[in-house]
């Protein structure tokens, strides 16, 4: 079965007629669901009874935004498919619904949400649908807004469906450079069927406070980067791989001597540049107090 980004974009391929499909199967809804609880048990808010404000980005029919009002919270959605808005407004959703395109960035006050979930909506953005769409500047405004809008230290939660390592890695790469700190959390590894990625994001440098959460396994309990050691692309990408330390280049002790200096003005020479005259003192080191 072919991927749906590849297929069409988000507006035209969710129409009137696959939004009210897949509003209406059972199974994408126990799916959504699922997603949706695990992506708010990883935005890690605050037990204390008091509702927060958070983005669904691509909320299409509201699915996960009807989770996130079951937990007493209160919710923006946003998505650019027309057609899954409308079927939004007829079940009659609590959350307030933007129309508008996430690759354009999120027109949002800066600092006013408390959190964000995504559920299978980012990896759209790394097709280029249109002549004018750039993914990489796609990505950049989208981390970029959303880093913006979130309050210092909340976090944003985005389930995706990489198509490949590489696509997995651009998207992360994106979220780092617009200042998050966090990683990817892959649930049920070596599943091919159950297997779930999670980007969690902070926003904010790393502290003891933003470690990226473990993974579950098989058997539903959380699994450490430890137990997916065997297999690299299932390895919890963490913030300290973008971060190591490079590698101090190894200093040539012996250097460039005489003749490669008089070699190299030679060639200067015959590309008509100006070179000085060679002198007993050409390539010649200097005194260490000097």
């Amino acid at each position: 079965m072919s991927r749906p980004e590849l297929l069409a974009p988000p507006e035209i391929f969710y129409n009137d007629d696959e939004a009210r499909k897949y509003t209406s199967s059972s199974r994408i809804i126990d799916i959504q669901t699922q997603l949706s609880e695990r992506a708010l048990e990883l935005l890690a808010l605050p037990d204390d009874g008091v509702p927060r404000l958070l983005l669904d980005i691509g909320c299409g029919s509201g699915l996960s935004g009807e989770t996130l009002t079951e937990h007493g919270h209160q919710w923006l959605g946003w998505d650019i498919s027309e057609s899954m808005l409308d079927i939004a407004l007829e079940r009659e959703v609590e959350g307030d619904l933007l129309l508008g395109d996430m690759g354009q960035g999120l027109g949002l006050r800066p600092g006013v949400l408390d959190g964000a979930i995504s559920i299978s909506a980012v990896q759209w953005l790394c097709n280029a649908d249109k002549s004018s769409h750039e993914p990489r500047i796609r990505l950049k405004a989208f981390f970029g807004s959303l880093y913006r809008s979130l309050g210092r230290g909340a976090r944003a939660v985005l389930q995706i469906y990489p198509e490949n390592l590489a696509q997995r890695e651009l998207i992360l790469g994106f979220a780092m450079r617009a200042g998050f700190s966090g990683g990817i959390v892959v649930d049920y590894p070596h599943s091919s069927k159950r297997r779930k990625e999670y980007l969690v994001l902070t926003c904010g440098p790393p502290s003891l406070s933003t470690t990226t959460p473990d993974g579950k396994g098989e058997d539903g309990e959380s699994c450490s980067d430890e137990d997916s050691s065997e297999d690299e692309e299932n390895q919890t990408v963490c913030i300290s791989d973008r971060r190591r330390p490079r590698k101090k280049q190894k200093l040539n002790k012996k250097g460039k001597g005489r003749d490669w200096v008089l070699k190299k003005k030679e060639q200067m020479r015959k590309k008509g540049n100006a070179v000085p005259p060679d002198s007993k003192y050409t390539a010649r080191k200097r005194k260490d107090r000097f």
